[in-house]
């Protein structure tokens, strides 16, 4: 049997406008009724008018200062009937119940004035977030490719001269045009969504295979891979190309950071529910500060680095309902953590 979804909050927030109009109006509808019914039991001076508030700033929250005034004024429809019959008493009762008129209007306008403010700055924050996100992304993808680009004219123009050995030249300028290349391709993946297939597959295989991508790269750097992997098959649901794409560059990451003869332990683990998998390294470590943008796209302290190798394996891990933690001390090394759900929800299958 399907289990029932319950919307929350923020579901709740970004409903049609019709459903918050429903049910603006049902309340305007039950306060006149529930006055009703208390006028009916009570002495006719009680008038709850402090409910009359809230569709209101419900209006103004969901509408802004257009909603507000238009809740105001069918509030104030709903109210009319007390200043007749037997609810008109006194001078006094009817001066109570207009300064209501008056003080609700007051409170319309201000809360919607006040929201619609409120949501103008927040637009025109987020404008300039984007747009400095947007200038800083340009100058760091035109940095990167500036120093590969120089090389390829440099040595081509070398050819061209006849100067120099010309196949040392050319594997400079195919090294440099591939460094282009990725980072020409890091900036396209970062930019767009992620198309996940997800289906069961071993954990242990896949962390396997990223570690022999990873060998090579170990080996010229004279780093030392530890794997720590049950035999036991550990079935989880995820994508296996985007999956090791992001472990390979974890793991890469942990290499560039440790020195010659040290070595870097990938340990994967088995809960009921998740599984973690720990890429340990013993290199320099970093401050709270790196830590702190490791997931910033285009922040790197790495020379040639384009910045998206973290943000990038974060992006893949939170596609897969994961998380992806970091802890590090200067001189003591890096940890990195992936815990991934042993089975995704059914909406996140694709």
């Amino acid at each position: 049997m399907e289990k029932k979804k319950f919307p929350n909050l923020e579901q709740l927030h970004n409903a049609p406008g019709k459903y918050h109009i429903a049910a603006i109006g049902a309340i305007l509808i039950l306060l006149a009724l529930v006055h009703v019914m208390i006028f009916q039991g009570l002495s006719p001076h009680v008038v709850l008018e402090e409910l009359y508030y809230i569709p209101i700033f419900w209006g103004a929250l969901r509408f802004g200062l257009k909603g507000a005034i238009w809740v105001y004024l069918f509030s104030s429809l709903s109210y009319l009937p007390f200043f007749f019959g037997q609810w008109s008493l006194t001078n006094l009762d009817l001066l109570d119940r207009v300064l209501h008129l008056l003080f609700s209007a007051l409170f319309a306008f201000l809360a919607g004035y006040l929201i619609d403010r409120d949501r103008r700055r927040q637009k025109q924050a987020a404008e300039d977030r984007s747009l400095r996100n947007i200038g800083q992304a340009a100058t760091a993808i035109v940095h990167d490719l500036k120093n590969p680009l120089i090389s390829i004219l440099g040595f081509a123009r070398r050819i061209r001269e006849g100067k120099g050995n010309p196949v040392e030249a050319a594997e400079i300028i195919s090294s440099s045009a591939e460094n282009m290349q990725r980072i020409v391709h890091d900036v396209l993946d970062f930019s767009k969504p992620l198309q996940l297939t997800c289906i069961e597959e071993d954990m242990g295989n896949i962390v396997r295979q990223a570690v022999d991508v990873c060998k090579t790269k170990a080996e010229d750097a004279q780093v030392n891979l530890l794997v720590d992997i049950s035999e036991r098959p550990m079935v989880v649901v995820v994508d296996r190309f985007q999956l090791q794409r992001a472990l390979v560059n974890l793991i890469n990451n942990a290499i560039e950071a440790s020195n010659s003869e040290q070595g870097v332990t990938i340990s994967v683990s088995s809960g009921s529910s998740s599984l973690n998998i720990v890429i340990q390294d013993h290199g320099a470590g970093m401050d709270d500060g790196i830590i702190e943008n490791i997931f910033t796209p285009f922040y790197t302290r790495k020379k040639g680095g384009t910045g998206l190798g973290m943000p990038i394996a974060k992006k893949i891990v939170d596609s897969h309902h994961g998380r992806i933690t970091v802890s590090s001390r200067s001189g003591k090394g890096t940890m990195v953590t992936v815990e991934l759900p042993r089975f995704m929800p059914m909406d996140r299958k694709r």
